[in-house]
């Protein structure tokens, strides 16, 4: 089973270990790709016009830190990615808590988009960075548009022929779309939030919980060792973890969708 999952605005302050290094990051076929955005991101942020580098990256005034720490990339020590993202899905799903067994899974079944690198595994040691996927860098342009050149052959690779579970959201969602049989094999849930108003059971989209349900969605499926082999086992899967799962209508050659319901946030 391969598990997307979407990088975290909040990141470790610094890293901890040696100077980040392309070979030594997995999926290599994607170094000459994140050595393109690497030199524009770095030449944006160590570039004169600071109002623009800070536009292109979404960054306030008060985040002048950000490209300081950009332009330095090169020099930085990194961490492990599965250290370096600290955000809401991340704290939920507690790596570091897993069993070692879990763990092991956590390395070889999760991929975590970027807008830097592309895709990265947990244990490949990067810097921490800013680098949105809604951004544009010179001789570049829109992340979201780069990556959806560059990461298709690699991603369907690394799919296997087992289920796919994508839970990236937003622009990441759009740098990776699967077709034909392996879009039948990948499974996206969208959360949402079961509550009564005036005795009538309502359910709304949920946003920043939904992260933190997806990241103990994760953890659930990690905990049990489970290993589907095929979509629909991963959704019995979910279901056997009591997990209230509702499926919608899908075409064949299409991704299918599900609802995870959920009364506590």
């Amino acid at each position: 089973m391969l598990i997307l999952l979407p990088p975290s605005e909040g990141k470790a302050d610094a890293g901890t270990g040696r100077r980040w290094t392309p070979d030594r990051l997995s999926l290599p076929a994607l170094n000459p790709a994140r050595e393109r955005v690497l030199e524009a991101l770095v030449a944006l942020s160590a570039g004169p016009d600071e109002e623009a580098a800070r536009a292109a990256l979404g960054l306030s005034e008060g985040q002048r830190g950000e490209l300081r720490r950009n332009a330095r990339l090169r020099e930085a020590a990194t961490a492990p990615a599965e250290r370096l993202y600290t955000g809401v899905l991340y704290e939920a799903l507690d790596l570091v808590s897993l069993p070692a067994t879990a763990q092991r899974a956590a390395r070889r079944s999760i991929l975590i988009s970027s807008g830097l690198w592309g895709v990265v595994r947990l244990a490949d040691r990067i810097p921490p960075y800013r680098c949105p996927i809604g951004a544009r860098l010179p001789d570049v342009g829109a992340l979201s548009t780069y990556w959806r050149g560059e990461l298709t052959p690699t991603v369907d690779e690394a799919a296997g022929r087992g289920p796919v579970l994508d839970l990236r959201s937003g622009a990441y969602a759009a740098t990776w779309t699967p077709r034909g049989e392996l879009a039948e094999r990948t499974v996206t849930v969208r959360v949402l939030h079961e509550r009564e108003v005036d005795g009538v059971p309502v359910r709304s989209v949920v946003s920043h919980f939904n992260k933190a349900t997806k990241g103990r969605l994760v953890r659930d499926l990690l905990v049990a060792g489970a290993r589907p082999r095929t979509a629909a086992e991963l959704v019995g899967t979910l279901r056997e973890l009591k997990h209230t799962v509702l499926e919608q209508a899908t075409a064949a050659g299409r991704v299918r969708q599900v609802d995870l319901v959920v009364s506590d946030l």
